[in-house]
């Protein structure tokens, strides 16, 4: 049959051969010719191996189940174990019962194996196995023992009847089953390595984990044992080291006072010391799982798990460096960091991202003191600072800007580590930053410490090492641009070098980064035309908060800003305004999409700008709002710097009431910021011009309207109870301000409380100062009052706006 089927030239040659040869076997099953039926059956295996359908034989096999011959119904076992479905396992599920006694342990253990494949198919059978398998667990042959022991396992997993039945019934005769085979002698049939059977050890130590896990009683009748298979097994021999694992397995996993613990995880700490790879690691990874039960027992194995993480196996490392990571606390962080940061300088590169970020964390998390946890951040960025992430070195400057006091002593270990790590990259941004902030400290060793060598850095060098920083080859994008800004302020720290490094800023200028270009014009044109302002707008950064950064790397600030009448609340410098929930509707515009503010509060690298925005307390009296906040690119710019706030009511009013104007109104906060405007409130504001800070390079503005020009009314807003009126005009002498005067008008007979009127414009326009752009200005508004009890909100987006507004 086989040389027919290898002949065939053609699939359809193939399936006529395989057709003809299929009847000819059922003929002879139908015939029951015994002498040519082993024959009959291997062609079934071939053709089945080729793929075409063989179920009508699979019957003729399971007949076997009563053959004489115990092979034969040995075949016919392993036959029904892999092939039955769920209907035939339970026709046939009586007759492997029937099995599990019958004589000849072969037959039994064959019989128990199929019992496992059909409790696997149909669970529900679980309960008709029960008692044949406790049977099995007092058989002397080790086939069928063991085969028995996996059969219990197996129904404690799918019956919690069965699990219950074992716990009660079955305990104590495993127990003793182990404690004949522990001190059994030398049996050449099941030796090996000088243990007896150790697959019969573990199978048992398995099934007596399952019945031990969740019953204290169950764990008491076991203890005893495998505190002796604990200390009588020989770790010298991997059989031994097998059977020792799923013994500490099994201890782990069992209801225990604590006692028994501790000898597994001193098991758990010799195999730490095993040459075997796989030893190691196995020990290492249940290490992990044990100190969730006893971090204590585990500590004792700290310097060799320390060992571990030094160890030439990639494996063996990352999974020594996760437990390590577990085991430190308040009392063993400073020696534990200093071993870790010794070996940070001899690890191979692909390790020491993991190793850098481990470090990183514990520093973070258990620093008690503020000059360790910068002494051992520097100590890393000058090792791996390649390897540093962002939020890591933002928070080291977050930190260093609280530590006044150490101000001068960080800045000099800075410049210290910078001389000799340039090409790590973190490390540099980090040293330009703290450079640019306090580098007159640098040059006047102010702050000096007992523990510090003295260093005499002059202005010059301080200079130099920026100029290096930003000319080196491997620097970046957001390295050059601190760089920049660290002249900036240097040149206002360093007045004498103030010409040097304004030829280096000006060497950017024609850059092919337009970021870079564009910072070195400003910065040029800052130094060249505005002497005056430039010491208040490069002046020392504030303290960053600490609590406010954490948060927002956690993504937990607030979410909403309170829309309350009254001033709006400044931020101070460095701490990005909070997202706001009702900004992405309100800014959901057609044009000019701007992406809405992310939760994380802002950009870091704005905070590094060194912008003052500290709030500025309110002026006493009626009538005198606070000064509006400003954007950090326009206090960048010296934009927005001059905006003085005016009192009283006039026509001139940026927006104000019909209703009342006694109660200062709310001012806008700048660029594509969402005011909350309460509708009995006023307050006028004049803008100054806008600067020219690209020095000539940028597009100029469309030839502005006459001063006497009029612009036509605009309904804002309508409905049958309320008209919303915009009108416009501008004043002498400032044809780039346009003046918004907003009356609203109740078109009903109820009362209004609480009225509140919200605008927001796209981030390219400016609600306080609109100049002058090619496309018209949108708006979208938001108006929320309470009338009979009632909360109305409604919204409109304005498009028709006069054009050259």
């Amino acid at each position: 049959m086989i040389r027919a089927i290898r002949a065939c030239k053609t699939a359809a040659e193939e399936r006529a051969v395989v057709r003809k040869e299929c009847a000819a076997i059922r003929a002879s099953i139908n015939e029951d010719d015994q002498d040519y039926r082993h024959r009959n059956l291997a062609k079934l295996m071939f053709i089945q191996i080729l793929g075409y359908p063989t179920h009508f034989g699979q019957m003729e096999c399971l007949k076997d189940l009563n053959h004489s011959n115990q092979y034969i119904v040995g075949l016919a076992l392993c036959a029904l174990g892999n092939i039955c479905s769920a209907e035939m396992a339970r026709d046939l599920a009586p007759e492997v019962e029937r099995l599990l006694q019958f004589r000849d342990p072969n037959i039994r253990k064959k019989a128990a194996l199929c019992s496992i494949r059909i409790i696997k198919k149909v669970p529900d059978l679980a309960e008709n196995f029960i008692n044949c398998a406790a049977s099995l667990l007092k058989e002397k042959h080790h086939g069928v023992l063991i085969t028995g022991v996996q059969l219990c396992a197996d129904l404690c997993k799918v019956s919690s009847e069965a699990l219950e039945y074992f716990r009660k019934k079955c305990t104590e005769g495993l127990v003793r089953t182990l404690r004949d085979i522990v001190n059994s002698p030398y049996s050449p049939e099941y030796d090996i390595s000088g243990i007896t059977d150790p697959y019969l050890h573990i199978r048992l130590l398995k099934l007596l984990r399952i019945l031990g896990q969740g019953d204290a009683d169950a764990s008491d009748r076991m203890t005893d044992m495998l505190a002796q298979v604990a200390t009588k097994t020989e770790s010298n021999k991997n059989a031994g080291n097998a059977i020792l694992y799923e013994c500490v397995e099994t201890i782990m996993s069992i209801e225990d006072d604590g006692g028994l613990r501790v000898l597994a995880i001193n098991i758990l700490g010799k195999f730490l010391s095993n040459r075997d790879n796989n030893i190691r690691y196995v020990a290492l990874n249940m290490l992990m799982r044990a100190t969730t039960l006893d971090a204590q027992a585990v500590q004792r194995h700290r310097a060799t798990i320390l060992d571990c993480v030094k160890d030439s196996d990639a494996s063996i490392r990352k999974r020594a460096l996760e437990l390590l990571y577990l085991l430190v606390n308040e009392n063993n962080v400073k020696p534990l960091i200093k071993e870790l940061i010794e070996y940070l300088e001899v690890s191979d590169q692909e390790f020491k991202g993991d190793l850098t970020a481990k470090i990183c964390s514990l520093v973070e998390k258990f620093s008690s003191e503020k000059i360790w946890y910068i002494d051992q951040m520097l100590k890393v960025l000058s090792e791996a600072g390649n390897f540093v992430k962002d939020e890591v070195w933002h928070a080291l400057i977050v930190v260093i800007s609280n530590a006044s006091d150490l101000h001068g002593y960080t800045v000099r270990a800075l410049y210290r580590a910078f001389l000799t790590s340039t090409e790590q990259e973190t490390l540099v941004r980090v040293a330009v930053w703290c450079i640019g902030e306090y580098g007159d400290m640098l040059v006047n060793n102010v702050g000096m410490l007992d523990i510090e060598d003295p260093i005499t850095v002059t202005e010059c060098d301080a200079v130099d090492a920026v100029e290096v920083a930003i000319k080196r080859h491997t620097s970046d994008l957001t390295t050059k641009a601190m760089a920049l800004i660290a002249l900036l302020k240097l040149s206002s720290r360093f007045p004498s070098y103030s010409e040097r490094i304004k030829g280096i800023i000006v060497q950017n200028k024609g850059n092919l980064v337009l970021e870079l270009q564009q910072r070195s014009i400003e910065f040029n044109r800052i130094l060249q035309k505005h002497q005056k302002i430039r010491s208040a707008l490069v002046e020392r950064m504030p303290v960053l908060d600490e609590a406010t950064f954490s948060g927002r790397r956690a993504g937990s600030l607030p979410t909403a800003i309170s829309t309350s009448s009254g001033a709006p609340s400044n931020l101070p410098n460095g701490i990005a305004k909070p997202a706001t929930a009702p900004i992405p509707d309100l800014l959901d515009l057609s044009s000019d999409d701007v992406p809405p503010p992310s939760s994380s509060g802002g950009d870091f690298p704005q905070d590094l700008l060194g912008v003052d925005l500290s709030p500025t307390p309110a002026p006493s009296g009626a009538g005198k709002p606070p000064k509006a906040s400003t954007d950090v690119l326009l206090d960048l710019l010296s934009i927005g710097t001059s905006l003085p706030v005016q009192t009283g009511s006039s026509a001139s009013d940026i927006l104000s009431s019909s209703q009342d104007d006694k109660a200062p109104f709310a001012n806008f906060n700048g660029l594509a910021s969402l005011s909350s405007l309460s509708a009995n409130a006023t307050s006028p504001v004049n803008a100054a011009p806008m600067m020219d800070l690209l020095d000539g390079h940028g597009p100029g503005p469309q030839k502005p309207e006459e001063n006497g020009q009029a612009y036509p009314s605009l309904v804002a807003y309508e409905s049958s109870s309320l008209r919303v009126m915009f009108n416009f005009s501008k004043q002498p002498g400032s044809p780039q301000t346009t003046l918004i005067q907003a009356t609203f008008t109740n078109l009903s007979s109820n009362v209004y409380n609480d009225f509140l009127f919200q605008a927001a414009v796209p981030k390219v326009k400016s609600v306080i100062y609109v100049f002058y752009f090619q496309k018209s200005l949108v708006m979208r508004v938001r108006i929320a009052y309470k009338t009979n009890n009632k909360d109305v909100l409604e919204e409109r987006q304005i498009n028709n706006f006069p054009q050259n507004l």
